[in-house]
């Protein structure tokens, strides 16, 4: 999959301690906090959205027929 540029931007405001405790769950993944919110937050949209049987915005569907795959 090619990688899409990243052209929107959401602001968040946090606690001293919120931003903290991200950063720190960031450092531990290895990942910069940016790359984390992002990934954290697609996971939840993805759950979310699934449970509501709404579509993904930013997920490709993917065929389960038979036969796809050899």
């Amino acid at each position: 999959m090619a990688k899409r540029q990243k052209t929107e931007t959401i602001q968040l405001r946090l606690t001293k301690e919120e931003k903290a405790g991200l950063s720190d769950a960031a450092d531990l993944a290895g990942i910069p906090l940016s790359a984390w919110v992002r990934e954290r937050l697609r996971l939840a949209a993805i759950r979310e959205l699934e449970s509501a049987g709404r579509p993904i915005a930013f997920v490709e569907p993917v065929s389960l027929s038979r036969g796809q795959f050899k």
